[in-house]
């Protein structure tokens, strides 16, 4: 193998294609936007600069956040303190520091859109705006909006979710977190250098609708709209069924990122599941260990060990988080009410945010720490409802 195509170079794609330059193998990156901004938070979490120091040993401009707030109706408000920083960036500053590391590794980076894939005997051919190319492998990392029918994940409209929200002149140093009525998703204020990213994510209810919880939040919380400038993208929230049949690799390709549907289905993070699946795809196309014609199944065996069978599992707990509920109020609710009462529950949720608490883990977790008081049987109620057992998956 001599040369791969990288088809996207947002994180996932950058990320990938910095680690296949670093090896020596000849490296095309075709983004029609590259580095380019999004409402998202751009929060990476302690998990991902602990597994990827650069992500925080670095001079691009980015905020360490040590507190966040939870709110939920009829529930007030709880302020945690973070147990490890989150590091938030602007999307556009961490887009374009990856790709400069990628073309600092050697990897050729064309601005143009990839119009068209077709698998030939020995490798690929790529029709793109600018011309016709060819290699002998793709990483595609095209992210949600995926064009190329034949490669990455193959969504229904139940699989994904909206996220929209306003680029917002103003500062503040704590993340907000606000749960919604009735909604599978939520509210989010991320502080970054010099602005906002205030938005919402949500499944099961239009952008319009969305829109319109997102702009009230905001006149509530004296958020100024004017000045503010609005973006929205579709992310990927499989459900359970579809994580099982999950297309993330076949004949000469892998999914990386967004393109391979992985995405925390509660977070919604992304950042760390792109970067982590462009360095495991990188992996195994480098290494000697698996002939061609393996590669797509030995990376499908390491993402389902590293984190895929743990997102699916929180597939499962979504909706029970969301839009459960547990003695008369909101799971919701009662998750705020138990981080202002309880230190062991404040303690996970703290894990929770660093990254560091796997879902399938959390029973074992709270059945090891429980220590029997009244407040935390009631808890260990609540969680042993909300939480499916791990033969369901």
């Amino acid at each position: 193998m001599k040369t791969v195509a990288v088809l996207g170079g947002g994180p996932a794609g950058a990320f990938a294609a910095e680690r296949l330059a670093r090896a020596g193998l000849r490296t095309l990156v075709f983004d029609e936007k590259l580095a380019w901004e999004k409402p998202c938070g751009g929060g990476l979490t302690y998990k991902a600069y602990k597994t990827y120091p650069f992500l925080i040993e670095n001079s691009t401009p980015k905020k360490l956040v040590t507190h966040t707030n939870l709110a939920a109706p009829k529930a007030g408000v709880a302020r945690m303190p973070l147990s490890h920083p989150l590091v938030i960036y602007s999307r556009f500053d961490l887009n374009n520091m990856l790709l400069a590391r990628a073309e600092q590794a050697g990897a050729q980076i064309e601005k143009t859109r990839v119009l068209e894939v077709q698998r030939q005997d020995r490798g690929w051919r790529l029709r793109t705006r600018n011309g016709v190319a060819e290699a002998d492998f793709c990483i595609v990392a095209t992210g949600a909006r995926n064009s190329l029918r034949n490669v990455g994940t193959e969504y229904t409209a139940s699989d994904t979710m909206y996220a929209l929200g306003y680029w917002a002149p103003s500062n503040q140093d704590h993340i907000d977190i606000q749960f919604l009525p009735n909604l599978e998703g939520y509210i989010w204020v991320f502080p970054r250098c010099g602005h906002l990213s205030v938005g919402i994510c949500g499944k099961g209810e239009s952008a319009q609708s969305l829109r319109a919880r997102l702009e009230a939040y905001m006149r509530e919380h004296s958020i100024s709209l004017k000045d503010a400038t609005f973006y929205g993208h579709m992310l990927p929230s499989l459900e359970t069924a579809s994580w099982r049949k999950n297309r993330v690799a076949g004949d000469g390709w892998m999914a990386v990122g967004d393109a391979g549907g992985l995405v925390d289905p509660i977070t919604g993070e992304g950042l760390y599941y792109a970067m982590r699946s462009g360095d495991l795809a990188s992996q195994v196309l480098i290494s000697a260990e698996h002939p061609m014609e393996a590669k797509a199944q030995a990376y499908r065996n390491i993402i389902q060990h590293d984190f895929m069978a743990d997102l699916e599992f929180g597939a499962m707990l979504a909706k029970r988080v969301f839009l459960g509920r547990f003695l008369f109020s909101t799971v919701p609710a009662r998750m705020v009410q138990f981080i202002r009462r309880s230190p062991r529950f404040q303690s996970l949720m703290q894990d929770l945010f660093a990254g560091t608490q796997p879902y399938t883990e959390l029973k074992c977790r709270l059945l090891r720490n429980l220590n029997g008081t009244l407040h935390e049987i009631v808890m260990n109620h609540f969680l042993h409802k909300l939480i499916p057992s791990q033969e369901s998956v």
